[in-house]
Parts: C-alpha cells; sequence; structure tokens
C-alpha cells in the first residue's frame, strides 16, 4: 500500500490556519535528572498570536515543563494563555516532541539559528476556551509545528477540519 493512498471511504482531514505565535522565554530551569529523563522549566513571558481566526497576545503566566528522554526526544508539555484583542482569555496546553539528528540539536541546544526543516517540532494544541465567540476552539482538534530559537519560540497552529 502506497502511504498516502486511503481506504476507500476513508476521508481525508484537511488543514486550516489559525495563527502563527511568536513568544518571548526565559532562561531554562533545570530540575534535573529523573527517572524518565532530565527535565526543566521553560518560563514563557510574552508574545504575539496573528492569524486569519485568533488574534492577540501571549500571557506571561505559562511555562513548559520539558523532558529530554535518554532517546534524544524532547518532550514539550506547556500550559499557558491568550489574550485575545478582544480580551477574551483562553487557555492553551500544548503537548509534543522535539528531535532531529544529534548534531542539529547539538546547535539548537547551544542556541544557534537553526533552519526548522532540519529537525522535527510538533506538538497538539488543545484549548479551553469560554462559551462565545472562541467556543469553536474547544470542539477540533489542532496541530502545531514549530521553531526554537534560544529565548524565543515560533508556532504555527492549524485546525483539523
Amino acid at each position: 500500500m502506497i502511504a498516502d493512498a486511503a481506504p476507500m471511504g476513508a476521508i481525508r482531514p484537511g488543514l486550516e490556519f489559525v495563527y502563527e505565535a511568536v513568544g518571548d522565554l526565559g532562561a531554562p530551569m533545570p530540575i534535573g535528572d529523573c527517572h524518565d529523563g532530565v527535565r526543566r522549566i521553560i518560563p514563557i513571558l510574552s508574545g504575539t498570536v496573528r492569524g486569519p481566526l485568533l488574534s492577540g497576545r501571549l500571557l506571561g503566566v505559562g511555562a513548559d515543563w520539558q523532558v529530554s528522554r535518554p532517546d534524544g526526544v524532547t518532550v514539550a508539555d506547556a500550559t499557558y494563555a491568550i489574550e485575545t484583542e478582544d480580551h477574551v482569555l483562553i487557555q492553551i496546553r500544548n503537548r509534543g516532541l522535539r528531535h532531529g539528528p544529534p548534531d542539529v540539536m547539538d546547535r539548537l541546544n547551544r542556541g544557534e539559528v537553526v533552519d526548522p526543516a532540519d529537525y522535527y517540532f510538533r506538538t497538539v494544541p488543545e484549548f479551553v476556551a469560554p462559551t462565545g465567540r472562541y467556543d469553536w476552539l474547544n470542539r477540533s482538534i489542532f496541530l502545531c509545528t514549530g521553531a526554537r530559537y534560544e529565548r524565543s519560540i515560533h508556532l504555527w497552529v492549524w485546525r483539523v477540519t
């Protein structure tokens, strides 16, 4: 079977672009070696959210609780909030994986600028929005691609249709 081939009757999902976010990050706070890998906390300080379906700002009330597993994969588990342009607060929990060839990840860990196409960074954001204008966020699945820089992060979010 060809990888792109779908069984008869299968519905191929689509993607609808929602927003692009750029976040400023604080210095990593190491927790240290744990049973499942090396853990650290990355504070999310502020940022912007701009897109056709959602715009606003990242509030400085969140963090990414990461674990770097022995197999070289970093597991992201970030909880943070967006305040929309019309002052609605939306909670996000964004979980996913980042990994790549060891030399690429070493460069990224040293704070060098690395082309996001050279490593895998995918997450699944889950939104908690109040009833009303943004309630659609509670009823869909989303995918995110990302790029990590020394003191910032860049995220692109799509809704699965």
